[in-house]
């Protein structure tokens, strides 16, 4: 396994390093002549497909006929183009990983093997903090050792653990802002999370869980961007369309208010 992840983290590396004096493909997202110099650059980092949880997929098949791995991939590369359409509408650079699956395949393989993800408490987007790691409270009852149960919403948050990685991504691309996508769920109706008392209502729910990093891997906003939409719903295009546009303009929303915050 040693063996492996170096071999891994060593092409990786070559990579990225032999791609510096690469020409840049130009494509209908990717065209570098239109870049404005003076604007940040961000790159979209797809969750991975593992991390798809999806509770209506079943009425999404009855109605398209679509599989479980087709619904997936059509949330995922829908998620990536609402985001790139929120940021450029807002002035921004950028480069979807999802763009050229083929082209951004090794970057991808790379950056997934060093992420790794903590649950934490979801953030106050009032008074934003980047979340930090949490202790076990422990005390002792009638002679037991009790771990208290805590309730507060959590959200996976993406850590890198490669310090190298996001230097030389933006070496290679310029991007001074990156956007993990760590999660992507999908609720049916009347679904509630661990720390919900009750039941639901009759809406579906899509809950994304993200963090945004600079380039000197800071982190400047993470948390959860939540929309409900309606239970009879089933067309994964209209679900991106109407829904995910509204989480990637907040998350494009509190992006502007991380980069004010750090000036």
């Amino acid at each position: 396994m040693n063996q492996k992840k170096i071999f891994l983290g060593s092409i990786f590396s070559l990579f990225i390093f032999s791609s510096f004096g690469q020409t840049k493909t130009i494509n209908s997202k990717d065209n570098t002549s239109r870049e404005d110099p003076s604007a940040h650059k961000v790159m979209l980092i797809p969750f991975e497909p593992r991390l798809y949880l999806g509770e209506i997929d079943h009425n999404i098949n009855l109605e398209t006929k679509l599989s479980a791995k087709e619904i997936k991939y059509k949330f995922r590369d829908g998620l990536n183009e609402q985001l790139y359409k929120a940021f450029k509408t807002n002035k921004f650079n950028v480069v979807d990983l999802m763009d050229d699956t083929t082209k951004y395949k090794k970057d991808i393989e790379g950056i997934y093997q060093y992420l790794s993800y903590d649950f934490q408490k979801v953030p106050d987007q009032a008074n934003y903090q980047p979340p930090k790691k949490e202790k076990d409270q422990k005390k002792i009852e009638k002679g037991q050792l009790n771990v208290e149960s805590n309730t507060d919403a959590r959200f996976m948050n993406a850590k890198v653990t490669n310090a190298k990685v996001i230097p030389l991504l933006f070496g290679k691309y310029k991007t001074d802002l990156f956007v993990f996508i760590n999660q992507l769920e999908i609720k049916a109706s009347n679904s509630r999370g661990p720390a919900e008392l009750g039941e639901g209502n009759g809406n579906r729910h899509i809950v994304v869980h993200y963090t945004i990093y600079t380039h000197d891997a800071k982190e400047i906003n993470s948390g959860i961007a939540e929309e409900e939409f309606e239970a009879t719903l089933n067309n994964p295009k209209k679900i991106i369309d109407k829904y995910f546009s509204k989480i990637a303009a907040t998350i494009v929303q509190r992006t502007n208010k991380g980069l004010s915050a750090i000036k």
